[in-house]
């Protein structure tokens, strides 16, 4: 398999002043991000506002960004959804594309029990050779997919991480203790990369890398290589940072924020808008404390 990365960009997704998708942007920040620490970028995530694009704008964007990336960065296919078959359906048609693995989101809204969960995983990656990555995010899905479930799911072949933003360490720690040293464990929340770190995680698939990914990379350089003091400084440096992007829903205030800095990514589509006066005071006066790696 493909070395996927130890970080990887939630991507947002550009749009123009009609509020349509613009994919030059799109291919300039995907190059973007790479050239500023993150070994990948995830599309048509949650960042990249999944919910209001339709299924032919997101296969255009996995095809445009993985010709413009040509190799020097992993291309994750955001191809989840609350209907198994057509979450089949997408990943299948990720794959004749040609990225280099599929994230898979808890069903959101029909509530599945645990075993919907598993039988609706299992059925997307039995239906691919793409290597799949689930995401487990219960503020956004309303289930929290369990530690058991996830062990359960590691024993399929191609199912090889997850994306955790439970932000339950001891969920978390039961994961990484049960499943094998070759399931791997990202972080979902920037805030809790250190954390996860610290008890065997992998890495993050982050928001806040548009902006300091060198740091963000850099701490997790420094943690592997076993500098956990200065990791940690780093840590502590950015969690002001990580905190303000999430002070309303994502991807509001990183997309704000990465207009700011001067790199033209747009609006966010309805039913999210741009953050009100105080939000985006609360966002500039941050941006004011960090050195910004994307390059503009």
């Amino acid at each position: 398999m493909k070395e996927l990365g130890r970080l990887l960009t939630a991507m947002v997704t550009p749009f123009d002043e009609e509020g349509k998708v613009d994919y030059e942007q799109a291919k300039k920040l995907a190059l973007a991000l790479v050239n500023s620490g993150s070994d990948g970028v995830v599309v048509a995530g949650t960042t990249g506002e999944s919910p209001t694009l339709t299924r032919e704008e997101e296969y255009r964007l996995f095809r445009e960004i993985k010709a413009a990336l040509g190799g020097r960065g992993t291309l994750i296919a955001g191809t989840g959804s609350n209907n198994t078959a057509e979450a089949v359906e997408a990943t299948k048609e990720a794959e004749r594309i040609g990225v280099d693995a599929c994230l898979l989101v808890v069903p959101y809204y029909n509530k599945p029990p645990q075993e919907g969960l598993y039988q609706h995983f299992r059925t997307i990656a039995e239906s691919t050779s793409l290597p799949c990555i689930l995401y487990n995010v219960p503020s956004r899905t309303v289930v929290n997919m369990s530690a058991e479930t996830v062990i359960r799911l590691s024993q399929v072949d191609n199912i090889i991480g997850v994306k955790e933003a439970s932000g339950n360490l001891e969920q978390i720690a039961r994961i990484i203790n049960g499943t094998g040293d070759d399931f791997i464990v990202w972080s979902g929340n920037d805030g809790d990369t250190f954390p996860i770190m610290a008890i065997g995680g992998y890495g993050i698939i982050s928001v806040a890398s548009h902006l300091v990914g060198k740091q963000i990379k850099q701490m997790i350089d420094s943690f592997v290589a076993g500098r956990v003091k200065q990791a940690a400084e780093i840590h502590h440096h950015l969690l002001k940072l990580f905190d303000v992007l999430f002070v309303v829903a994502n991807p509001i205030p990183v997309k704000y924020a990465v207009n700011q800095v001067g790199f033209r990514v747009g609006k966010p589509r309805l039913p999210l808008v741009e953050p009100d006066e105080k939000t985006a005071t609360l966002i500039k006066d941050t941006l004011k404390n960090y050195q910004i790696d994307l390059p503009v």
